[in-house]
């Protein structure tokens, strides 16, 4: 199968969306199938044979976030010039609602449309008012993903419709197998995400840090992303700021080496997160997991059977959260033996298996389609049959 792929965000900002949208290609391509991704990129970038570049993206405030977009008249002719070159049997659009490739590429696509929504946003006040102009790009879709349900529930509110409910996907064995690294071990929190982005969290976990470290000094914090760091602890006491080491950026391996070395992953993230992809990082590599108690969250740590929750910006919870698990190694042990067993749901075996699926749905759909066209055109012109 000739399948098109069409990132919104820029390939060279890492995030979620985008590592979905590569391990797709990558486990698509390793079945098989001929891929192509288009995704804005600086011209600079290094990328993957099959990632064709959309021109560079520029800022843009989307989700309370800062996404890197990719729309305009040029960036429409690149769009034009890929599918006229791909020929696809199935274009899958990644945020088609976003203003960047996927709404141009709904405008532009003839033939079977798959499109996949990640945002959680439930009350998104430009989503609505931008809904007549989304509304005839959207009604060329065949079949609609969401990755959560609170994604689902957003698409349903605001743009009408439904979804099948398909999780964002994780190569489990990849963190399973990581190698743990030994001066990353003993008494340590993990954190990984944009350190001056405030949902992401890392201020409640900062505020909530002086505490841990009185009653567990040898704690340290292992921080691993981009951002400010001096900004980052300057609320935390002088004496305890060399508690906290920032690793900087990390490749995909010592990702995973992290995740297998800590002794609680935090994740303090504060809203609008539709999944949690992270989470399913950690418990694929065995890492005990404390979450803030968002609704995506929630439902991936199994309602807090595979994974601690905590109330939402509540720092005091969360150091006492952490207390009790630093504190009690069998019940980190227990944490990780049921978050392995959970998180296997998330592995691109099914995964993948399922977008497959629709993708073969909404094939045989149109193959269906334009073989009832052909029989009804010869009908009327009383044409004999092939």
């Amino acid at each position: 199968m000739k399948i098109g792929i069409v990132c919104p965000y820029s390939w060279d900002v890492p995030g979620g969306v985008q590592f979905h949208i590569r391990d797709l290609a990558e486990h698509l391509i390793r079945w098989g199938h001929e891929v192509s991704v288009l995704a804005p990129a600086d011209d600079d970038t290094p990328l993957p044979p099959y990632v064709v570049s959309a021109g560079r993206a520029v800022p843009v405030p989307y989700n309370g976030s800062v996404a890197r977009l990719n729309f305009g008249f040029l960036s429409a002719a690149r769009v034009r010039r890929w599918l006229h070159d791909g020929t696809f049997d199935v274009i899958h659009i990644h945020e088609p609602a976003s203003p960047s490739l996927g709404l141009l590429t709904c405008w532009a696509a003839q033939g079977p449309i798959v499109a996949t929504f990640h945002t959680s946003n439930p009350r998104s006040r430009a989503m609505i008012a931008a809904y007549p102009i989304l509304q005839p790009a959207l009604e060329k879709i065949s079949a609609r993903i969401a990755v959560s349900e609170y994604a689902r529930r957003t698409l349903v509110e605001h743009l009408g419709g439904d979804a099948v409910t398909i999780p964002n996907g994780v190569d489990v064995d990849f963190f399973a197998k990581a190698e743990p690294k030994p001066e990353w071990q003993g008494d340590t929190i993990g954190f990984i995400g944009r350190i001056d982005e405030p949902r992401k969290g890392l201020p409640v976990l900062m505020k909530a840090l002086p505490r841990i470290l009185q009653e567990r000094p040898q704690t340290r914090l292992l921080v691993a992303g981009r951002g400010d760091e001096e900004e980052a602890v300057a609320t935390l006491p002088l004496d305890m700021r060399s508690r906290v080491e920032f690793l900087g950026m990390v490749s995909d391996e010592d990702k995973a080496r992290l995740l297998r070395s800590v002794d609680v992953y935090v994740a303090p993230n504060t809203g609008g997160e539709s999944f949690g992809i992270i989470l399913v990082e950690a418990l694929s590599a065995g890492a005990p997991v404390l979450a803030s108690d968002l609704d995506a969250f929630a439902q991936v740590l199994d309602q807090g059977a595979a994974g601690e929750l905590f109330a939402n910006e509540d720092a005091d919870a969360l150091a006492d959260a952490a207390l009790r698990l630093l504190g009690d190694p069998a019940r980190r042990d227990g944490l990780r033996e049921r978050g392995s067993a959970h998180v296997r749901r998330f592995d691109w075996s099914t995964v993948g298996a399922d977008i497959l699926a629709v993708y073969e749905t909404v094939t045989d759909g149109a193959a269906s389609v334009a073989a009832d066209e052909r029989t009804g055109l010869r009908a009327r012109f009383g044409l004999a049959r092939d």
